[in-house]
């Protein structure tokens, strides 16, 4: 079996197992532990696993889909939407990424609103098109399933192209130390260069995200400007919120 083929069957297997282990993947190909292991790595370096100690889950067991998190912690994510309509101004150039409480962001834009969106979010585009005051420009790129997120180096050499007053940027998980991680490497890259051309870089992190790191880091907290959170689960998320800032890092919760 070619390793192109034998990667292909080990996610699948992650796909419908949700978790596998290194050393029954190496019994059952007939390969070594440690051949498995650059499979793994492989596959993770394309954002297509999770590596953990001893085997691989999948990505979808971390994050879940585009759908089901649409639903999970709506409210949560709508009142961190408000919160951040609040911070734009009506001329202002903003950057919208990729992520189910961005999408909720483009909903909550004030009415007043007539600046240019920058976006690698196809549903993000979709939301806004039909706004005549908004000008909209979507980066291209290849499109990945589920969260219909454009990335790559055509999403890269766009947002190079472009400073905007404020960014709005989706998260896996923001900790004190990892800072801001993500599930999908590609998209992260891009995260990179919208943070780079930003005035300002806003986090959308309901409570659920804060103290959690995800696969792939994308930037220090040293890089943004704050995190927006939400007030549901303040208890819960106090020592998460307490280690952000001692780290420096400035968290406002939606009212």
């Amino acid at each position: 079996m070619l390793p192109t083929q034998r990667r292909q069957e080990i996610l699948a297997e992650v796909r419908t197992s949700a978790a596998v282990s290194a050393e029954d993947l190496a019994l059952r190909f007939g390969v070594s532990v440690e051949t498995i292991r650059r499979d793994l790595r492989s596959l993770r370096d394309r954002g297509l696993l999770e590596r953990v100690y001893g085997g691989a889950l999948s990505v979808q067991s971390s994050e879940g889909t585009f759908t089901a998190r649409s639903v999970k912690f709506q409210e949560r994510k709508r009142a961190i939407a408000r919160l951040a309509a609040t911070l734009v101004s009506p001329d202002d150039t903003i950057a919208i990424d990729v992520g189910t409480t961005a999408l909720e962001v483009a909903r909550a834009l004030p009415p007043d609103f007539r600046g240019r969106v920058l976006t690698n979010s196809v549903p993000v585009a979709m939301e806004l098109s039909g706004n005549e005051a908004i000008e909209l420009l979507l980066s291209g790129g290849q499109v990945r399933n589920g969260d219909s997120a454009c990335y790559g180096r055509r999403a890269d050499d766009f947002f190079e192209e472009f400073y905007a007053d404020k960014a709005f940027l989706g998260s896996g998980g923001v900790h004190p130390d990892a800072g801001l991680t993500d599930y999908h490497p590609h998209e992260a890259a891009t995260r990179r260069m919208i943070i780079a051309h930003a005035g300002a870089s806003y986090v959308l992190a309901d409570s659920s995200k804060l103290g959690t790191v995800a696969v792939c880091r994308v930037c220090p907290l040293s890089q943004i400007t704050a995190v927006l959170t939400d007030s549901d689960d303040l208890q819960a998320s106090k020592e998460a919120v307490d280690a952000l800032a001692v780290a420096g890092c400035t968290v406002l919760h939606a009212p």
